[in-house]
């Protein structure tokens, strides 16, 4: 087994724990925030200064990146014959990757939610809203008749509703606090599930 099947269970389980704690840590930090109302990326804000920036970093940039490595590593191990449209879906399975990472990047302006580097922050948010749906659809119904490969797909496409239900939908209710962190937990698990169906290697 080369380094880079060694590392993808982990990277993947580091990239939910870092995102995990650093929302646990800068929420218990942060007076009068609650993780039922608010926003995970108020903890990045501007206006919070080098804890925001820690903040992002552990939050969405590593967790981020983590999981382009894992789409790139998705990609390059895709079973033989897998047709295009399974090759587009690794691919925007990477964008949507560096779109949760840029959104540790792009942080919120609380002071002009709704334009400015909102803006960039909010548009970082929707490529990865987007892309990952579309890139779950694409790789499981392109895997779905490749034996040992049923359960990932089926769980993949699930992953990709559930996205779709609670960025878009999940608002009205659970409200959006609940609903944006259930979604980024489906995609951050979707990764742990990516990386140890990488590890079976062809089976």
């Amino acid at each position: 087994m080369d380094l880079s099947a060694r590392l993808r269970l982990p990277v993947a389980l580091s990239a939910v724990g870092s995102c995990v704690v650093a929302a646990l840590v800068a929420g218990a930090a942060a007076d009068g925030y609650s993780h039922l109302r608010h926003p995970l990326a108020w903890l990045g804000a501007e206006q919070l200064g080098t804890a925001g920036v820690l903040f992002g970093l552990f939050a969405f940039v590593l967790p981020g990146l983590a999981g382009a490595w894992i789409a790139l590593e998705l990609r390059r191990r895709l079973p033989a014959g897998s047709g295009w449209a399974v090759r587009v879906g690794a691919q925007l399975a990477l964008l949507a990757a560096l779109g949760f990472a840029a959104q540790g990047v792009l942080p919120l302006d609380l002071e002009a939610i709704d334009e400015g580097a909102s803006r960039f922050h909010a548009v970082a948010w929707a490529l990865w809203a987007l892309a990952f749906p579309l890139a779950a659809f694409l790789l499981g119904s392109g895997v779905w008749r490749v034996a040992g490969w049923r359960g990932f797909a089926v769980l993949t496409v699930l992953a990709g509703v559930v996205v779709v239900a609670c960025g878009f939908l999940g608002s009205g209710w659970v409200g959006a606090a609940l609903a944006q962190r259930a979604a980024f937990a489906v995609w951050l698990l979707w990764g742990v599930l990516a990386a140890m169906r990488l590890s079976r290697g062809g089976s």
